[in-house]
């Protein structure tokens, strides 16, 4: 393969060197270049290895359906594996390496593959691993080898330093595909005042006139239309973009490189934008992939489409070899081959026709070309480089049928027909009909809102190609400017790309996916195998499961699999295609939606004063709260224990902002509440605040909270920190569906309040100071609120208690949070208020006995959780009905107990429970939900859910981690372990 730069033509930029590398070695290239092309240009023969037998690969195609050249780009967090080489423009500081391989991609030690690889077929690892004499210990000791062998590139764990946009877009037209249809039809819908928006994936508008030769009458006609396009304000040209996907409702996905081709994006611009465009008509110019042809090593480096030669020749004055044999069924390869006899090399056409048009025959032998009709390439010799073709004549199906020659060459060019890029078509109308005289599937021409034209359709020349986008634009189909050649796409089209012996064999390994390497051979023995339909062949094989996703492998698959069958093309029929057809980063698909921005992070007002006075912090949904404050040389277990100690002791204070909070209101609130909560709400009086269950219709505990009567008509209703949202949509759900009779309105006003909760014995003292009012138990009893002035802030302050101390919580708009937190952290000293975390408040509550949301986790029942005293016996309510089914008040569910721990090592949340000489197989008898060591008892202790559980108090049982490998005993009693009557918080 002797590839070299031609001293002039081409659409590089010759002025415009840039510095290139690959492998650590520079690369002559220019501005205009691809990857591809300089490394062509360079000589270096073997640019890749395959995935399963590491044999070495060179370039096989110019464009998005390359399957053999993938590389590394960049490098450290910018660094992007599996990056087709044809599809990278060359810049500036470019860097990229070669994938696959080791040690290099000349000496790759995973070649030994390639010597065994008559044991590595369609499906060698169901055979190898899963089966009668291989039994699952064989498969876990080889499954770490297998993964680490799979797979192409390498990617990096490094944070994307790069930011993507997401953007939605409206238009009249979508144009996909620059090509001369598409840009007929967008000049037409254009002209018209249609709102168009043309896509096109390379860097340039043309299509395949930009593999024309340079200068050429089709480039005036291009330059014509680029200046249009610039004149019509109703137009947009998206060049670097992919139409990666077509939806309903006529949607379609496009990502749009805007700074790829660049070493960096520049400052404030994003790599890559993910658009969303809805439109209400599309024209489809996707245009058409040559078709390679199946012989004997054709994945040598030096076998190439036809096509590619061209591009490379026309567009970047590449040319590929010095001797070059053409191997073709149909007319498209002929121009190609004039051009490169007229470059200098040295061309022998194989036509497997034995009848070829006469103006063509003339053509090539005015250019010197030999053509030998009737013949094919039945092998292409050469390990890392072509050195030779051996072509015989052959039959109209594809078997030799006399002796070869010999034809020294350096490269074959194949063309086996055309692929339509149909994609976007079947992902919405499914599968498409065979062309026999295309000898390829093609999709109606129009269907829906969708207009295809072009090459997708097998348009014979450039003119028709024209008139037909002219048409789909709404124009009169009478584009001037250009006449097109006729052999614009294949025709006289022989369709058999398959050369084999006359007894039908191959002299050789003869491939159809060449990124898998999955060989004809493969696709034999997946029929010898029993599979018939196309999607087991598939995935049998994986033929066209790759990167490239069988854009030169699918049809030949098709074929080889129909000919075994006896059956036509169109009864073996395609596979599913789905999006994205081609690569997509996923970083553009998820745009700005990752880590912090994932979900919004949500802060109380207070969250500053944590921060500067050392608190770390915990999610809790989406709110960021105080899990510890830590003193110097503290780790959690240190700090939360101590923070509740002093709670006990003293007096602290915890942020509970977060706490859903909902108001109620209209003249059925009563009725409202009445109906969501298991207990009666319509006798509360106002002033007055009561705990309340509420169950989901299926009567599982659904959320718990306390409601606040403010006024005859205004109820203030608090929720977990977790299920605020669920239980504000489940109202709304109500009153919208159900109950659309109830006057109410429900509000969240979680945002308009900061919350704090006062706890301990020195509590009643700390606020009665602050606010100069009377709180004794006759003023302000447990379960009532009044209001408060604290720092001249009005506040509302709820007696209650989550604690079991005497307990209270305080009500401040939001943005006095901060202040009103301020000043109860600098009341007199002699009270030693502290704050404390979420971790501290929740050592309290378990010792307490309160339930959770690790006790509310949606298996629960109030029998399961003791509450069963709350329910209502004179009215309906959610799920009133459906919790009486037997199955949930079986005597053996488990049910809320509390666990004292034996020894000094405390249990770990999750872990199942056994009684003590029960086998410890299955599920257990229940299970974990909460764990503290209780500095009030000096112990370690956990509320559990298990079978009979308040029947089973004294019982000593056995408490097993088993993904911790970890096994306790513990003694069952009631969740209730700290002052259970309840005198600290009545006190």
């Amino acid at each position: 393969m002797t590839a070299r730069r031609l001293p002039s033509g081409g659409r590089i930029d010759r002025s415009r060197k840039v510095r290139v590398q690959f492998d650590g070695r520079p690369l002559p290239a220019y501005a205009g270049d691809t990857l591809a092309s300089a490394l062509l240009a360079s000589g270096q023969k073997i640019l890749g290895r395959s995935f399963k037998y590491h044999r070495p690969r060179g370039l096989v195609a110019a464009g998005v359906e390359e399957t053999n050249v993938l590389v590394h780009l960049r490098d450290r967090d910018r660094h992007e594996p599996n990056t087709q080489a044809t599809m990278v423009e060359v810049f500036e500081g470019l860097t990229s390496t070669s994938q696959n391989a080791w040690p290099s991609l000349r000496f790759d030690l995973g070649a030994v593959n390639g010597l065994m690889s008559r044991f590595f077929g369609a499906g060698f690892y169901y055979k190898t691993f899963i089966g009668p004499f291989s039994g699952t210990k064989f498969w876990m000791f080889c499954e770490g080898f297998i993964r680490k062998a799979a797979g192409m590139g390498r990617a990096k764990v490094l944070a994307d330093p790069d930011h993507y946009e997401k953007i939605n877009a409206f238009c009249d037209v979508l144009v996909v595909g620059a090509g001369p249809a598409g840009i007929a039809a967008a000049l037409a819908a254009g002209r018209k005042g249609d709102s168009v928006i043309l896509v096109e994936q390379d860097c340039a508008i043309g299509g395949s006139l930009l593999s024309e030769p340079a200068d050429s009458p089709p480039d005036a006609w291009l330059a014509k239309a680029e200046f249009e396009f610039k004149d019509l304000p109703n137009v947009r040209v998206l060049t670097r973009t992919t139409a990666f996907g077509a939806y309903d409702c006529d949607v379609f996905g496009l990502v749009e490189r805007v700074q790829d081709h660049l070493l960096a994006p520049e400052q404030g611009r994003p790599r890559q934008r993910y658009w969303v465009v809805r439109t209400k008509r599309a024209v489809l110019a996707t245009g058409a992939i040559e078709r390679p042809m199946v012989f004997a090593g054709n994945d040598v480096p030096g076998v190439m489409l036809t096509s590619a030669v061209r591009s490379y020749l026309n567009r970047y004055a590449v040319l590929a070899g010095e001797r070059i044999v053409v191997a073709t069924n149909n007319d498209s390869a002929y121009t190609a081959a004039i051009e490169l006899a007229n470059s200098g090399a040295i061309v022998t056409i194989c036509d497997m026709r034995n009848e070829i048009p006469a103006q063509l025959g003339q053509e090539a032998k005015r250019a010197g070309i030999v053509v030998w009709p009737g013949h094919a390439v039945l092998k292409a010799e050469g390990g890392k480089r072509v050195k030779a073709a051996q072509v015989v004549p052959v039959r109209r199906d594809g078997k030799a049928i006399g002796r070869g020659v010999r034809v020294d060459c350096d490269i074959v060019t194949v063309s086996g027909g055309w692929t339509p890029t149909l994609h976007l078509w079947t992902q919405r109308f499914g599968n498409p009909q065979y062309d026999k005289d295309l000898d390829a599937f093609v999709p109606t021409p129009e269907k829906g809102a969708f207009t295809c034209v072009g090459s997708l359709i097998g348009s014979p020349s450039l003119r028709e190609a024209l008139a037909q986008g002219d048409r789909a634009g709404g124009g009169t189909g009478e584009e001037p400017g250009l006449f097109g050649r006729s052999d614009f796409w294949g025709r006289n089209l022989l369709p058999v790309a398959i050369i084999t012996k006359a007894d039908g064999s191959i002299p050789g390994k003869a491939f159809v996916d060449f990124q898998h390497d999955v060989k004809l051979a493969d696709i034999d023995q997946a029929h010898l195998e029993g599979y018939v339909s196309v999607e087991h062949l598939k995935r049998y094989t994986t033929s066209g499961m790759a990167a490239d996703q069988g854009k030169t492998s699918n049809l030949n698959a098709l074929a080889r699999m129909a000919e075994l069958r006896g059956l036509t093309m169109s009864s073996v029929g395609t596979t599913t295609f789905r999006p994205p057809y081609t690569p997509v980063t996923i970083g553009a698909i998820v745009g700005h939606d990752h880590g912090l921005n994932f979900r919004p992070t949500r802060l109380s007002t207070i969250h500053g004063w944590h921060e500067e006075n050392g608190a770390e912090m915990i999610d809790a949904g989406a709110w960021l709260r105080p899990w510890y404050y830590p003193t110097k040389g503290e780790d959690i277990n240190d700090a939360y224990v101590r923070e509740a100690a002093h709670v006990r002791r003293h007096v602290g204070i915890v942020d509970v902002s977060t706490l859903g909070k909902i108001i109620v209101q209209g003249p059925d609130a009563a009725e409202f509440l009445n109906r969501v909560y298991v207990n009666g709400f319509k006798t509360l009086p106002i002033g007055r605040l009561r705990y309340g269950v509420m169950l989901r219709e299926d009567g599982f505990v659904f959320d718990d909270g306390a409601t606040a009567r403010l006024g005859e008509c205004e109820y203030f209703m608090t929720t977990t920190t977790a299920n605020a949202a669920k239980v504000l949509a489940n109202a709304e759900y109500l009153l919208q569906t159900t109950w659309r009779d109830l006057r109410v309105h429900v509000t969240s006003v979680t945002d308009q309040w900061a919350a704090i909760a006062i706890a301990g014995p020195k509590s009643r003292s700390v606020l009665s100071d602050l606010t100069g009012t009377d709180l004794g138990n006759d003023t302000l009893p447990n379960n009532h609120f009044t209001h408060v002035k604290i720092a001249g802030v009005a506040c509302r302050l709820h007696r209650m208690s989550y604690s079991g101390e005497l307990a209270y919580e305080l009500y401040a708009p939001a943005k006095r949070g901060r202040t009103i937190w301020e000043t109860l952290i600098a009341v007199d000293a002699s009270y030693q208020l502290k704050p404390y975390g979420v971790e501290a408040m929740g050592a309290l509550r378990i010792e307490k006995g309160h339930i959770a949301g690790s006790e509310i986790d949606g298996r629960t029942t109030l029998k399961d959780l003791g509450l069963e005293g709350f329910a209502s016996g004179k009215k309906p309510f959610v799920g009133s009905v459906l919790r009486k089914r037997p199955v949930l008040l079986d005597a053996m569910r488990p049910s809320l107990v509390g666990l004292e721990i034996a020894g000094d090592i405390g249990a770990r949340a999750g872990s199942l429970l056994y009684g003590l000489n029960a086998p410890t197989k299955g599920h257990g008898e229940g299970w974990v939900s909460a764990v503290t060591y209780s500095p009030s008892l000096k112990k370690n202790i956990s509320l559990a859910l298990l079978s009979r559980g308040p029947q089973r108090f004294g019982e000593t049982i056995q408490v097993i981690d088993f993904v911790g490998n970890q096994r306790l005993e513990a003694k069952v009693v009631s969740h209730h372990f700290f002052d259970p009557e309840g005198r600290r918080q009545n006190g």
